[in-house]
């Protein structure tokens, strides 16, 4: 469910930023930056309360967590201006194309770095 609502919004807040706002449309990259604060903090509170479920660790978590997606936010500002400007696609287009690809890694990251437990096991076992 949590990764359910997380690429619901991912998928739709940037649209919507467009299309609410006529000025991010010349701006794309403006409301890519909004739209990747807001959903980087709302994927992190279900990651931590309904996903794994963690206590304590916040900053550490939230460090690990953002980490994950500010390589990602790097290379998504080096594709989307080539694929929108270069390439000729839409920023909406570009933006779901690249999210698709965000969305494989993630869950590698977040179940061995971002939340990982703290038993020697070293496995975790998350409530989907």
């Amino acid at each position: 469910m949590a990764g359910a609502l997380n690429t619901a919004l991912g998928l739709s807040f940037y649209p919507l930023l467009l299309w609410w706002q006529p000025y991010f449309v010349t701006h794309y990259l403006l409301a890519l930056a909004i739209a990747q604060a807001v959903c980087l903090c709302f994927a992190f509170a279900t990651h931590k309360l309904w996903v794994f479920r963690t206590r304590g660790a916040l900053f550490r978590e939230f460090a690990a967590f953002a980490s994950f997606y500010l390589f990602n936010y790097a290379a998504n500002w080096a594709a989307l201006p080539l694929l929108v400007e270069w390439g000729r696609i839409s920023p909406v287009l570009a933006q779901l194309g690249f999210t698709l690809t965000l969305i494989v890694g993630s869950w590698y990251w977040h179940s061995r770095v971002t939340f990982r437990s703290s038993a020697p096991s070293g496995h975790l076992r998350p409530r989907i």
